[in-house]
């Protein structure tokens, strides 16, 4: 695809989280021309061209010319306890499994996701990259599986990322040079709808809410959607539901099926997924022992429920 005046209003409407007076900065143009080229009012010339190609690759325009970008996908529900990092650990490995390339993301200071995988305090993770702007730092776990992580050191960067101009785009800015390299990217979001949580969504092209069939975790959704909501207004329009996956059930207790049904009911036409993650021990046994449930126990029946899932996720696609 050529760099043409048209493609980069295109690419530019498309994304529109990034600020033009960044790009311009980065690209040596004038101030305000970009403003200007989306009115209308000014065309961009060989040299403005010339000047912002290698500025847009960096920000994603090469995906769009070459290899299809991954999808990134966000795991998300402010409730802590309720299969968010589990289903981030063994969804990716599943999607690997399936010949799938597959980055995933610690958004959480807990650094669950980095510890399930090994990795305990990271010399270098996403919190570098969230105030320095430093590249992502990607570490190799498995075969066709990476790596962002994180511990404790990202719980004091919430009010620095607020207070930084633009700070909800930096995750997003810092996955666009990468984002052609995998299928799937997923981001395991912290137990609260924080800048954390918000930046994932920013960055994502939908969010997976995770929602055991507890009345407790029930009374939150309303919360959940209405987040989506005002990021799909204000930040990101092409931000989708995933679905809904029900994490921890019990199918024999009563009041789980019964709370699936009015969540179900509640939600005509809302995507809500046929797999439903079984409560099974050997799920919580693979995290402490730092792998994924198919390396742990293959016939078990949290690596069934997570194969099922990955593939009706793949199915939809």
């Amino acid at each position: 695809m050529m760099l043409t005046n048209d493609t980069v209003i295109n690419f530019l409407k498309k994304n529109q989280v990034f600020s033009l007076t960044e790009l311009e900065k980065e690209s040596g143009l004038p101030n305000g021309l970009l403003s200007k080229v989306l009115r209308g009012d000014r065309k961009l010339n060989s040299n403005h061209l010339k000047s912002i190609k290698p500025v847009l690759k960096k920000y994603g325009f090469q995906d769009k010319m070459g290899k299809k970008a991954a999808k990134v996908i966000c795991i998300v529900n402010h409730k802590g306890g309720v299969g968010k990092t589990t289903t981030t650990i063994n969804l990716s490995k599943a999607f690997c499994m399936k010949g799938k390339k597959v980055l995933v993301i610690d958004m959480d200071s807990q650094g669950n996701l980095s510890q399930g995988f090994g990795l305990d305090e990271p010399e270098r993770q996403v919190v570098n990259s969230l105030l320095n702007e430093e590249p992502l730092p990607i570490f190799k776990v498995d075969d066709n599986l990476d790596i962002a992580p994180s511990d404790l050191e990202l719980a004091g960067a919430d009010l620095d990322l607020v207070q930084t101009i633009g700070g909800f785009n930096r995750l997003n800015k810092s996955i666009r040079p990468v984002v052609d390299k995998y299928d799937y990217i997923l981001i395991d979001c912290p137990p609260a709808l924080n800048i954390f949580t918000t930046s994932a969504m920013v960055a994502a092209n939908s969010c997976l809410i995770t929602l055991q069939p507890e009345i407790s975790a029930i009374k939150g959704l309303d919360k959940i959607l209405s987040t989506i909501e005002k990021v799909q207004e204000e930040i990101n329009e092409d931000l989708k539901i995933e679905g809904i996956v029900f994490t921890l059930v019990k199918k024999r207790l009563v009041v789980h099926q019964s709370n699936m049904d009015y969540i179900k009911e509640s939600l005509p036409g809302f995507n809500i997924f046929e797999t439903m993650i079984r409560e099974n021990v050997a799920l919580t046994e693979a995290q402490s022992a730092q792998t994924d449930i198919f390396s742990y126990d293959k016939n078990s029946h949290g690596a069934m429920d997570y194969m099922n899932l990955a593939e009706e996720i793949l199915s939809n696609e």
